[in-house]
């Protein structure tokens, strides 16, 4: 089996999960980075207003967003893009929820997804002081991306997934959850 699957990372508004204002998207296959998708947009409402402190990390403002397109235009395309993929995010949790927080503020259903956490795969292939994504990243030698940026954050996932694959020698994202002791989870619980 190879290893393919499609790393996600969002960025939110707000300290609400349902504020999703960015995603990233980083299609494997065969182990190797072969796609990707990026968009910015407006938060679904009534989450669509933006904290400082959210500002500060990733650095999209409301102006950004404000004539861009609203989530619930690209929910369907991206989620086109991922197909019938695993999901993997890197503190899977967040991003996880996000999608589901922000799919259910516009009450849409999501298909069955199963995802994975590159956090967790991390913490069980590395021996760091540290396993926050950038931490990781520089540690396999991906020292240069933007922190925060959703793509970027999606790729340095998508990265750090195929260099454990290698490490532990296996083929598949499901070969590499077996032989850590993890096992895929369904997004819709």
């Amino acid at each position: 089996m190879p290893l393919n699957f499609t790393a996600i990372d969002f960025e939110t508004a707000n300290r609400y999960p349902a504020s999703a204002c960015a995603v990233g998207l980083v299609r494997v296959r065969d182990g190797k980075i072969v796609d990707g998708y990026s968009q910015i947009f407006e938060p679904p409402k009534p989450y669509e207003w933006f904290e400082n402190g959210n500002i500060a990390i990733h650095g999209i403002h409301p102006s950004d967003v404000a004539d861009g397109p609203k989530y619930e235009a690209i929910l369907a395309s991206m989620l086109d893009f991922i197909g019938e993929d695993v999901l993997v995010a890197h503190n899977a949790p967040f991003d996880m929820g996000v999608l589901r927080a922000s799919a259910e503020a516009l009450n849409f259903e999501l298909p069955n997804i199963n995802y994975g956490c590159s956090l967790e795969i991390s913490r069980k292939t590395y021996h760091l002081e540290s396993y926050r994504l950038n931490s990781v990243a520089y540690a396999i030698g991906h020292e240069e991306f933007k922190h925060h940026d959703a793509l970027a954050d999606a790729d340095a996932c998508a990265r750090i997934i195929i260099h454990a694959a290698d490490r532990h020698g296996v083929d598949s994202f499901e070969e590499l959850l077996q032989f850590l002791g993890k096992k895929l989870k369904p997004l819709n619980v």
